[in-house]
């Protein structure tokens, strides 16, 4: 199993993390300083997916001031939210989809062993 975050769409809902069942996901900050985290780019996402600082403006503007009790777009993680998303234990994906309908920035992708690839749809 191949599991990714397309970064530039991560909110940090952290809906992902909360939700799998076997702890695929964790939240780094998005940046060091003022520059993007290089920690964040550690999973199997392709080069066009990777986080280099910039986040996607339609999904920025869909999320930016929605009021659902989650920091979006925030540099760190509180523990509840913020940060970005990555998908440090690709290899232990069960494909539950819980992921997949929980997260908000439509931004996972899982690659099963028979080369099938499911995407995130937010629910």
């Amino acid at each position: 199993m191949q599991v990714y975050v397309e970064k530039e769409y991560c909110t940090g809902c952290q809906h992902c993390k909360d939700v799998c069942p076997v702890a695929v996901f964790e939240m780094k900050s998005r940046m060091v300083g003022d520059k993007p985290n290089p920690e964040v780019n550690t999973d199997k996402a392709p080069p066009e997916h990777q986080w280099t600082g910039k986040v996607d403006k339609a999904t920025y503007d869909k999320w930016a001031n929605v009021q659902d009790g989650h920091r979006h777009f925030a540099n760190d993680n509180d523990g509840t939210s913020g940060g970005i998303s990555v998908a440090v234990n690709g290899d232990a994906c069960i494909l539950c989809q819980a992921c997949l309908v929980e997260c908000e920035g439509e931004c996972i992708v899982i690659t099963d062993d028979s080369g099938n690839v499911y995407k995130s749809i937010y629910k």
